[in-house]
């Protein structure tokens, strides 16, 4: 019996069920590039989305407003149902298949926006981009059933950088391409850069043979002997987002009656937000490589702790530069959140559902960015926006809680 086989037949959770890949280095790297490239060209459109909707021809303002947000929540909502599908059929055909589905998808997906007709041609093509791609996700998969066990948190760590990295650069490189090459361009620019990836992946990337059709049959929860970890990390995932998000539909106004100067209130909000992303870029790797030496579980539990501690002073700053450090600090906490859920899920469950489950914790983060917005300005708009800060701490503070408890005995920290 080979290797593979042997350790496929293994099926048990936690066990050493995928032989660690000798190109995991450079599988990890180009993971980075085509995860970064793709979040640019997810996140690029925001700055232009509303004059590219005029451009099509709506003309009303609440109407430009209206059609800007759901052309830009059609991606992550069609991306959210079908990434436990896109899970699963890597977990059947192979990780890499995936990627090179997502990408190409993509490529084609943003060159097509770039040429749209109008309005309603641009939400199906972001809901046809959100269906083809899922190259991020696809990633994390691949890295964590591909990576030696013992460096999977920092590997999950340095991805989590790329893909952050990406929601911070997409917005800037928005602001910049439009007024030098127009907006169609711009997609089509994004289309071309995400064919390289796509390139790459199909070249560089090197996976493990796969284990014979009936060794990975089967699959689900079902297939998970404790699913109290695997249940409990997508309730984190969620949560994290939720706590991310809730402060996006307030922090301008909030940061307005912190700063005496009208005209720095829109500069101080963008650092207020960029803030949070440009620790967690900081954080993901080190915190993921302190979760491969002290184990997952300490470092998530103390994440969500230190967050719910700095959520408290968000609440009570008297100053901007003080919202805008406290932010920064708490992105410092949150980094190394995702690596660690990832990390937690693939040893505790069986490989062959390892890409179902990370497909289903996708998912459940995606659900936390459609909820996070939505709580939050309902709170700051009935109740303050200073109660958004105190709600959410309380929410990580009981998700702390529950992360400790749902530890199975014997499982290392």
């Amino acid at each position: 019996m080979t290797r593979d086989t042997s350790a496929a037949a293994k099926g048990s959770a936690g066990s050493d069920d995928a032989p660690a890949d000798i190109h995991w280095r450079r599988n990890l790297a180009v993971c980075v590039f085509g995860s970064f490239t793709t979040i640019v060209a997810m996140t690029l459109l925001l700055p232009f989305l509303p004059l590219y909707v005029e451009e099509l021809g709506v003309k009303d303002q609440a109407a430009i407003v209206q059609w800007s947000g759901i052309a830009f929540g059609a991606t992550f909502l069609s991306a959210a149902l079908v990434a436990p599908l896109w899970g699963r059929l890597a977990d059947l055909y192979g990780r890499k298949l995936m990627l090179i589905r997502a990408s190409l998808g993509m490529a084609v997906a943003m060159s097509l926006i770039g040429m749209a007709g109008n309005v309603w041609q641009l939400v199906a093509l972001r809901l046809l981009a959100g269906l083809l791609g899922g190259y991020a996700s696809g990633s994390t998969v691949l890295v964590a059933t591909q990576t030696p066990k013992d460096r999977s948190a920092w590997a999950l760590g340095t991805l989590a950088s790329g893909i952050m990295a990406g929601n911070l650069v997409g917005p800037l490189v928005g602001g910049v391409l439009p007024p030098v090459i127009g907006i169609r361009a711009t997609f089509l620019a994004a289309g071309a850069v995400i064919f390289v990836a796509f390139l790459a992946t199909l070249l560089l990337i090197r996976e493990e043979p796969r284990p014979p059709r009936s060794a990975r049959a089967g699959g689900g929860f079902s297939s998970i002997p404790d699913k109290r970890p695997a249940l409990a990390m997508l309730a984190t995932g969620m949560l994290l987002m939720l706590a991310v998000m809730s402060v996006e539909p307030i922090i301008t106004v909030y940061v307005a009656e912190l700063t005496p100067d009208p005209a720095r209130v829109t500069l101080i909000a963008g650092l207020a937000m960029s803030a949070t992303a440009l620790g967690s870029i900081l954080s993901a790797p080190r915190l993921g490589r302190l979760a491969d030496r002290i184990g997952p579980w300490t470092v998530i539990t103390a994440s969500l702790t230190a967050s719910a501690v700095l959520l408290v002073p968000q609440a009570l700053v008297t100053s901007d530069w003080q919202l805008v450090l406290l932010r920064f600090l708490m992105g410092l906490a949150l980094g190394g959140l995702l690596p660690c859920i990832a990390s937690v899920i693939r040893h505790s469950v069986p490989d062959r559902v390892a890409g179902t489950m990370l497909g289903y914790s996708t998912s459940s983060q995606y659900v936390g960015q459609v909820v996070g917005p939505l709580l939050g300005g309902f709170v700051g708009g009935h109740v303050g926006m200073r109660a958004v800060f105190l709600g959410t701490a309380v929410l990580m503070a009981l998700g702390a809680a529950g992360t400790a408890l749902a530890r199975p005995k014997g499982m290392r920290a």
